[in-house]
């Protein structure tokens, strides 16, 4: 059986207070690790071409405020 399967198989059997803190915890993990890879990406210069399109929006005055 794969780890994916072992940890699925074990979720399954939670509680529903087990499942609660498990969705809480997850949830942090999930959102750090997305963090880390915005931060990994924009530091590898992934993100400039991005970035210097919305800045160029803006300079046009094509960007509006939200």
């Amino acid at each position: 059986m794969i780890a994916v399967e072992v940890v699925e198989n074990k979720i399954e059997k939670f509680s529903l207070k087990e499942l609660a803190a498990f969705r809480l915890w997850f949830a942090k993990y999930d959102s750090d690790a997305w963090d880390a890879q915005i931060e990994a990406d924009a530091a590898a210069g992934k993100l400039d071409v991005l970035a210097k399109e919305a800045i160029e929006e803006y300079e046009s005055g094509k960007a509006q405020e939200i």
